[in-house]
């Protein structure tokens, strides 16, 4: 038999469906993907209505935030169970900020033995040392940079302010990648902080209105005036508003590479509903808006104007999620198992088609982070990373499946109409619905394709 699996299906791809179509695998990859009577192979699914979709790459996760908490081992657990073959991970790990070629290798070391998905890095700076490790860090293969305009902790995770912003842009320019930036001004959400710390109010309400959207806007213009001050390509990992997403397009249309990320909780979670029911367990930064901005956003995923869809996944445990003080409280949440299946219910929902799933979670992650010549997509030669999904109705409880280091989720209780049934790795079965039958260290480290010869380091 010449093919090592074959699934049928319904295959989704970034810009077409084939109903009754195939994905056929040879040796961890894409071998062939058509219509009609699928070949022979040694393993051979016939699914019927499931859909097939290339992994998902989730552009957002932080593993190692909290110490003794989550790890790789779980965050990657998760992900093989909700269809994630490839997560990129943060560098804001307590105890390592990754800013350093030292601290890359420290970190790859770590996740190797752990990861039951592979893995790609972001590196940071730290400020004190400016921008003088990028290119060491880019030797050690870290797939973009990641930078804060707000400052939730001097250590762990810095402000950058915009003369070192626009250094570090400078710096990595010449190199191809992207600088990836957190998007809230430090001064604006410092003094509206003490207005609401001011008026008394410490509920649900207090977070929506420490952040609201100005302190966003403002910090997405200097970072796109920095991207077209440098040349560098400029990229806002999370953006809850509708108006930031018309500000990137605008950048692009005046010819600078601008692209704006939105995580799955602005697509899903709203502020007046799941905030108020939710309190700490709904509190991200930025914050989870109002209704008519979710739908706002899904418009924004219609018009070709969202580059990626992400997680920005985080484990806090569950005590420093439920402080009635809602400032006090740790910023994100877990959402690595529930991606796929909760942007395959909005778009369905709305009308909007399944070919952006393939795009914003697998081709774009792909191509934005420059995995695209062995990542994100059914196509023959790239690595056999495939999500299905079957038409089985569940409602989503975090602590069923085993899968999550922690039971909690702002996700719990909604109703799926499409479950991940099962997800591959580079043509292995690495979870059967939500059972995951990757082991610990299944996952390799994924580094980028060196786009031009750069000054001084190996291609």
């Amino acid at each position: 038999m010449d093919f090592d699996l074959v699934l049928q299906g319904t295959v989704v791809l970034p810009d077409r469906i084939l109903d009754e179509g195939y994905v056929a695998v040879r040796d961890g990859k894409i071998a062939e993907v058509g219509l009609g009577v699928p070949p022979a192979g040694r393993e051979r699914h016939l699914l019927g209505k499931a859909l097939i979709l290339p992994g998902a790459i989730d552009a957002q996760v932080h593993s190692l935030s909290q110490k003794d908490q989550e790890d790789f081992i779980w965050s990657t657990r998760s992900a093989a169970a909700g269809g994630v073959t490839t997560i990129v991970d943060m560098p804001y790990d307590e105890g390592n900020l990754v800013c350093s070629a030292a601290a890359v290798k420290r970190k790859i070391d770590h996740a190797g033995p752990q990861a039951r998905v592979d893995f790609a890095l972001y590196g940071t700076v730290d400020p004190e040392e400016g921008p003088t490790r990028i290119r060491e860090m880019v030797e050690a293969g870290v797939s973009a940079f990641k930078f804060s305009t707000f400052g939730t902790d001097p250590k762990r995770f810095p402000r950058i302010p915009p003369a070192l912003l626009d250094a570090c842009f400078a710096a990595i320019a010449p190199t191809g990648l992207t600088a990836g930036v957190h998007n809230e001004d430090d001064e604006a959400v410092r003094t509206y902080m003490e207005q609401v710390k001011a008026s008394g109010i410490t509920d649900w309400r207090a977070h929506g209105l420490s952040r609201p959207p100005i302190t966003e806007l403002l910090a997405m213009h200097t970072i796109f005036e920095t991207g077209a001050n440098t040349g560098c390509p400029a990229h806002v990992v999370h953006c809850s508003l509708g108006r930031g997403y018309d500000l990137a397009r605008a950048y692009r249309r005046d010819g600078f590479a601008a692209t704006v990320e939105c995580c799955i909780h602005y697509l899903t979670l709203d502020e007046e509903n799941d905030v108020k029911r939710l309190g700490g367990k709904a509190k991200i930064n930025p914050p989870v808006r109002p209704r008519a901005e979710v739908e706002r956003l899904w418009r924004k995923v219609a018009e070709g104007d969202v580059w990626l869809v992400s997680t920005d996944h985080v484990s806090w445990s569950e005590n420093r999620k439920t402080n009635p003080d809602m400032l006090a409280n740790a910023s994100g949440v877990p959402g690595l198992e529930v991606m796929v299946p909760l942007f395959v219910k909005g778009a369905i929902e709305r009308g909007i088609p399944l070919t952006w799933a393939a795009r914003l979670m697998a081709e774009n992650p792909a191509k934005h982070f420059r995995l695209d010549h062995i990542k994100g997509a059914l196509t023959p030669g790239k690595d056999a990373d495939i999500t299905v999904l079957e038409p089985r109705d569940s409602v989503y409880d975090a602590a069923v499946s085993g899968n999550n280091v922690v039971g909690w989720s702002p996700y719990n209780g909604i109703r799926l109409p499409w479950t991940v049934s099962a997800t591959y790795l580079r043509g292995e079965k690495i979870a059967e619905g939500a059972k995951v039958l990757a082991k610990p260290g299944t996952g390799r480290f994924v580094r980028p394709l060196p786009r031009q010869a750069i000054p001084g380091i190996e291609a």
